[in-house]
């Protein structure tokens, strides 16, 4: 589970850096939103930027992973039905997975290496 919330996590942080840092990348993925008929894209755009910033820094740590799960297979089955569906099988493959990977760790939770199980085991005595 650590191997598979890192390398993902680091997927999602990777993938959307350049429009967290650049206000010109974040207007241009609007215009690609606008373009695939998505409604308020200046709105979306950074809506999902950030969601997919949090989702990997929580898989990363860890941490609320089982709630960035559901955010995470949310934002890709958004993606695959205005954008990704349309590509074919092999177009589409990255965002199925993200979306199955995050109904993943949804379900399973983040695992024994994470914030969220040292948070929750029992304090020694």
């Amino acid at each position: 589970m650590l191997a598979l919330r890192v390398v993902v996590g680091g997927f999602l942080i990777w993938g959307v850096w350049d429009n967290v840092q650049s206000a010109d990348r974040m207007a241009e993925f609007a215009g690609f939103l606008a373009q695939h008929g998505f409604a308020m894209p200046e709105l979306m755009a950074p809506l999902s930027v950030w969601a997919q910033l949090l989702c990997g820094l929580a898989f990363v740590l860890g941490l609320f992973t089982r709630w960035a799960g559901v955010v995470c297979a949310f934002n890709f089955i958004v993606a695959l039905i205005m954008v990704d569906a349309a590509l074919g099988v092999r177009g589409a493959f990255p965002a199925t997975m993200l979306v199955l990977v995050g109904f993943c760790l949804a379900t399973l939770g983040a695992g024994s290496f994470s914030v969220d199980a040292a948070l929750t085991r029992a304090p020694s005595k």
